[in-house]
């Protein structure tokens, strides 16, 4: 397995630790006056989704991680158990709820997204940046509210809320920042 030395840290990293894969989410280079330079680091362990804090010394080296990134397509759901499927090998896995998170939310059938691997089993998966979906209910806008930016909550086809303009009604497509689950903008088809 190959090892990485602190000069190659940074962000995006994907490192072992005591065996479990982590993402280097935060890495900062600290020289004191005196003594070796310190690499301050935040890693987030990718099976439970906990956060580390850990400090390194120049010249100390951390394990890669043996995860591979893929493409799959997102078939189905069934109970809490979400299926997908690899566009490259046609392998199904499934993931449950707590390894699909708040993803859930953007998933249609036939999506697109990405998959992380870790031992050839199914760690974490994310949707595109940015999704297209139908309003499946939004409150009635009250007349005369068109020109100030108030809110609402909507609900998407796919069980998700989105806090959108007073303006979006029942039934328009809307486009979805799945990073920051906020709306972008109004889709016409």
């Amino acid at each position: 397995m190959a090892n990485y030395n602190t000069n190659d840290f940074k962000r995006g990293l994907k490192v072992q630790i005591d065996g479990d894969p982590y993402l280097m989410v935060e890495c900062n280079f600290v020289k004191p006056g005196k003594g070796n330079a310190l690499y301050k680091c935040k890693l987030k362990n990718l099976i439970r989704n906990t956060t580390l804090d850990r400090t390194y010394k120049g010249g100390d080296s951390l394990e890669a991680a043996d995860v591979t990134e893929i493409d799959a397509q997102f078939l189905y759901r069934q109970m809490d158990m979400f299926v997908f499927m690899d566009n490259v090998s046609f392998e199904q896995y499934e993931l449950t709820k707590d390894q699909v998170d708040d993803t859930w939310k953007y998933l249609k059938e036939g999506m697109v997204c990405s998959m992380v691997l870790f031992n050839n089993n199914p760690i974490t998966v994310s949707a595109p940046n940015h999704v297209v979906l139908k309003v499946e209910y939004a409150e009635p806008s009250v007349k005369g509210n068109t020109a100030t930016n108030l809110t609402k909550p909507v609900k998407t086809e796919t069980g998700g809320e989105v806090i959108v303009p007073s303006f979006v009604e029942t039934g328009d497509m809307i486009r979805v920042d799945t990073r920051t689950n906020e709306y972008l903008e109004r889709v016409r088809e």
